[in-house]
């Protein structure tokens, strides 16, 4: 079936932060993302999932990046953004993504405005079908990490994550399938996976 993800992001107004001085990057990025979200398609078993895509607001806009635990039961170890699938308590998507992030590393809603939307992404191996917010994030923020859930969470600038120059493209057989997918290193950190497509749609958007 297809869900209407724009009916799960009708009330998403009432939850923006009242807006900051915009820095003078916001409106190129908010000019480049989904106003209002493409539908899930949630064909046989895919499950609905959001994530917050966080762009930091500080002079140089940052993402707010975590590294995923050992702990949990999928995609462990991995870089990703804050998120995971819709409870039933979650009026809506934008809901899922700043519970999420306010449960894994304790960023409250009100210091997130919502920005748009990228393109849904599916994870093959985990069966979620996500649907990428973009929210900025006022930089006085205080973190509380759930330390069950996210083993660090950094900051990267957005201007190098974005460039294509630092991102490589990787081939690699799984279950005698070929399969190719982006990583981007920083420092210690490779990203790559659902986190790593979702900056390069961003990317993809931001030099159109």
């Amino acid at each position: 079936m297809r869900e209407t993800a724009a009916a799960m992001v009708s009330e998403s107004k009432d939850q923006e932060a009242p807006r900051q001085t915009a820095r003078p990057w916001r409106a190129h990025i908010e000019a480049r993302l989904n106003r209002s979200p493409s539908d899930l398609d949630l064909r046989q078993t895919l499950k609905p999932a959001a994530v917050l895509v966080p762009i930091v607001e500080r002079d140089k806009p940052t993402l707010l990046l975590t590294k995923r635990s050992e702990a949990m039961p999928t995609h462990a170890g991995q870089i990703s953004f804050p998120g995971g699938r819709v409870h039933s308590a979650d009026r809506t998507l934008v809901a899922t993504a700043l519970r999420e992030l306010h449960e894994e590393i304790g960023i409250a809603p009100d210091f997130v405005s919502l920005g748009g939307f990228l393109d849904p992404y599916e994870t093959v191996n985990s069966g979620f079908m996500i649907l990428p917010v973009v929210g900025f994030v006022r930089e006085a923020f205080t973190l509380n990490v759930n330390a069950h859930e996210v083993a660090e969470v950094f900051e990267a600038p957005l201007e190098f994550l974005v460039d294509p120059k630092n991102r490589a493209r990787v081939s690699v057989e799984r279950q005698g399938v070929m399969r190719e997918f982006h990583t981007i290193s920083f420092g210690p950190h490779t990203i790559w996976g659902a986190t790593a497509e979702m900056i390069v749609n961003l990317s993809e958007r931001l030099r159109a």
